[in-house]
């Protein structure tokens, strides 16, 4: 056998991650709550997915961009209205928003009904920010506009001040 053949044998193949339907972490902010299906464990920190259901009348975070990651948000069911810059989209299930690094971006839910989406980011880095807003919350302290901002300096993310 060649050394090069006893290298490719000797290397384990990745693990296969499922995430079956009551399976994941799950956080809490508010009226909103988010089940992480993938946290970047799994894929070399190269992608993160998150199912998420917002309540009737959510609002979302403030208007925000990401320097370092693509955020994508698949709807599942329900209407989710997203502003990016001063435009609305209102999105309904079956609808795909990809936001690139850089590009102004909130959400919310304006309806009656529950909405489902699914989120991806890609790199992973923004599921610790849930995951401290979440801590933030459970200290007993309240989720300022400044204690958000904070959060998100920590994940390349800043408000986007320069629009309505």
């Amino acid at each position: 056998m060649t050394e090069e053949a006893k290298t490719s044998e000797s290397q384990a193949a990745p693990a296969v991650s499922v995430m079956g339907p009551g399976d994941g972490e799950t956080i809490v902010l508010g009226t909103t709550r988010m089940r992480v299906l993938e946290d970047g464990s799994h894929t070399g920190h190269r992608l993160a997915i998150a199912e998420s259901v917002l309540a009737p009348h959510t609002q979302g975070p403030p208007q925000h961009r990401h320097a370092q990651h693509d955020e994508g948000f698949y709807i599942l069911s329900g209407t989710v209205r997203f502003t990016v810059g001063d435009e609305d989209h209102d999105a309904t299930a079956g609808t795909l928003v990809m936001v690139p690094p850089g590009t102004p971006h909130t959400f919310a839910n304006p309806s009656h009904q529950p909405a489902v989406m699914l989120s991806t980011f890609t790199p992973d880095l923004y599921v610790q920010y849930f995951r401290d807003l979440q801590t933030v919350l459970a200290g007993g302290r309240p989720l300022t506009p400044q204690a958000n901002f904070d959060a998100m300096s920590r994940y390349a993310t800043e408000p986007a001040t320069d629009v309505a």
